[in-house]
């Protein structure tokens, strides 16, 4: 590989290198000292490149993406505050193990703690938030550093799936000229037949992560304990990506006669599965009516119900967290073991086990049938209130991620924000046959970049995007909203407007106002309705009790629709309060 100069070089043979590698896109936010890696991007014919404006929105963009594939994207930016706007996006990233190759563009070392303009200290910038970081060495066409530098790149791509997958930061040291302007005697005409600069047929390191597989002694210590388990439970948390375990939970489900709980950003939800398989969703409301379990197996992270996870720190339960990384992520601290193995690879060795000893399920009369009991009180209670009667009566929320999730096309992608939207989709969102991939950024819960996380989760897909969510999420992250028109994504974007952080509603701050309101519940009063001509979409205003014809329609309907629903968010609440005690006084009856 030939080159006009040695930063030209450097880009052309990094940006080779992650393509050989498998990148297939990155995301690029304009910048002059990151012009080599742009403009290697722009050229390269296996790399999809998606344009961004903003720092903060591109690098949500390219979580979304991660997020819904499992493969990383890539991130570049200039140098300066352009490096700290992705940090956000880069500490969901990590909290989540979501994918994520961040490629900083930086100015020379020798211009650190200089007072140069737009130079700040960029090593270790994202501090314990990635899996890895490395400073590439400065541009020359030096045979060795040249292999360095391919060696990095191949090891830094790698790194970003491996157990537990995550970000990469890659800081990239460039001096001028940056543009591939003509440098007489900088890179030698024959450096392209040399390894380091043509490299090899593929990546030039192969890496081969693997997966941990379990040893027998712990296959048998789960087999054992749910043949001679009462009670046993399988709890499905969320996962990222999700749904890689939703076979072997459905096989170990049948075999030992245990309810799945599953959470909706679980991947185990929805699906076929659901029509031969105990998975049930309402589980949110009715928990309080069941006995504890006397063994419960947990995959994915801490659920999305406050509920489940308080149920399962008050039951007097053995409780196996399977964990692939062996990370703590039970903030009760309440479990008994955890088992750093494969959970897909666990619960299959636990089926094989119990099949070959004839086990013979132990599970208590009955155990199976007060869920689905309790399920059948709680969906009938939930479909009458969401009826449109009822809606058009008593409006909350609740109802809109009902109908979202009943009415998305099979197969969709819907994205849940945070705040009351997930916990709404927990509560209401019944399971069903449809192949839903349903994402939240629950790794740090924030609100920011929803819009964007999104839009690059569909960007991944062709199937339907649905995004549903709250007003001040939607305020964050407007400018997520350029990437309809400049990465060609079309989405129906669900607006639930109750003017405010609603969620404070459910906390004991809501007796104190002063200084509720202005300070927690933050009351805007803008109308977003300005948003259609600003970014090219279609905005409506619908009543609650109109929301599902008006979303069917968009799901149909071409282009992008924002369907804005207003709420009052202390009524939407109480509705919330409401329908737990029906579901509390049906089950008592």
């Amino acid at each position: 590989m030939t080159a006009p100069n040695r930063a030209t070089l450097w880009g052309r043979v990094l940006v080779d290198e992650l393509a050989a590698g498998g990148l297939e896109a990155v995301c690029l936010a304009p910048g002059s000292r990151s012009t080599p890696l742009t403009v290697a991007f722009a050229a390269h014919p296996d790399v999809e490149v998606y344009s961004h404006l903003d720092e903060r929105s591109a690098a949500f963009f390219a979580l979304g993406r991660g997020r819904r594939t499992g493969e990383p994207t890539a991130l570049v930016c200039t140098s300066g505050t352009a490096a700290a706007n992705f940090h956000p996006a880069v500490i969901e990233a990590s909290q989540a193990r979501v994918p994520l190759l961040v490629l900083t563009a930086d100015r020379p070392p020798e211009l650190r703690d200089s007072g140069a303009n737009q130079t700040i200290d960029q090593l270790d910038l994202y501090g314990d938030a990635v899996r890895w970081e490395g400073q590439l060495p400065e541009p020359e066409a030096d045979e060795r550093k040249v292999r360095s530098v391919r060696t990095t790149a191949a090891r830094a791509l790698a790194k970003t799936t491996q157990t537990p997958a995550g970000p990469v930061h890659l800081n990239c040291p460039f001096r001028k000229p940056l543009e591939p302007v003509e440098v007489p005697s900088d890179v030698p005409e024959d450096f392209g037949e040399t390894l380091a600069g043509g490299g090899r047929d593929g990546p030039f390191v192969e890496t081969s992560g693997g997966r941990t597989r379990p040893d027998q002694p712990d296959v048998e210590l789960v087999a054992n304990a749910l043949e001679d388990a009462a009670r046993p439970l399988l709890v499905a948390g969320p996962a990222d990506p999700p749904g890689l375990d939703a076979d072997a939970l459905a096989e170990l489900a049948t075999a030992v006669d245990a309810p799945i709980l599953a959470d909706p950003l679980s991947g185990v939800r929805f699906g076929s599965h659901v029509v031969d398989v105990p998975v049930f969703g309402g589980y949110d409301a009715y928990l309080e009516a069941v006995p504890d379990p006397d063994v419960v197996v947990r995959t994915g992270a801490s659920p999305t119900s406050k509920s489940l996870r308080q149920y399962l720190r008050d039951a007097d339960a053995r409780q196996f967290l399977v964990d692939p990384a062996g990370e703590w992520r039970e903030a009760t601290f309440t479990a008994t073991d955890l088992l750093a193995v494969d959970p897909e690879l666990l619960l299959a060795a636990v089926c094989e086990t119990l099949a070959d000893c004839d086990a013979t399920s132990a599970t208590e009369d009955g155990w199976l049938e007060r869920f689905r009991v309790a399920e059948d009180r709680h969906w009938a209670v939930t479909d009458e209130a969401c009826e449109p009667g009822a809606v058009a009566d008593a409006p909350f929320e609740g109802a809109i991620l009902a109908a979202v999730l009943e009415g998305a096309p099979d197969p969709a992608t819907v994205f849940v924000s945070n705040s009351m939207p997930v916990r709404d989709a927990d509560r209401f969102g019944r399971p069903r046959e449809a192949a839903l991939t349903v994402l939240a950024n629950r790794g740090a819960s924030g609100i920011d970049g929803i819009t964007s996380t999104a839009l690059g989760a569909g960007s991944a897909t062709t199937e339907p995007l649905v995004c549903v969510l709250g007003d001040l999420a939607f305020y964050h992250d407007m400018n997520g909203l350029l990437a309809l028109s400049r990465c060609g994504v079309d989405a129906t974007i669900v607006l639930l407007d109750n003017d405010g952080g609603g969620i404070f509603h459910q906390l004991p701050i809501e007796a104190f106002d002063p200084p509720f309101t202005e300070q927690f519940k933050t009351p805007h009063g803008l109308a977003f309705d300005p948003v259609a001509e600003l970014y090219d979409l279609e905005f409506e205003r619908i009543s609650p009790s109109a929301f599902a014809d008006a979303y069917r329609a968009s799901l149909s309907a071409p282009g992008t629709q924002v369907l804005a629903v207003e709420f009052d968010a202390e009524a939407s609440h109480r509705r919330r309060e409401e329908l737990q005690r029906r579901v509390r006084d049906a089950l008592e009856t």
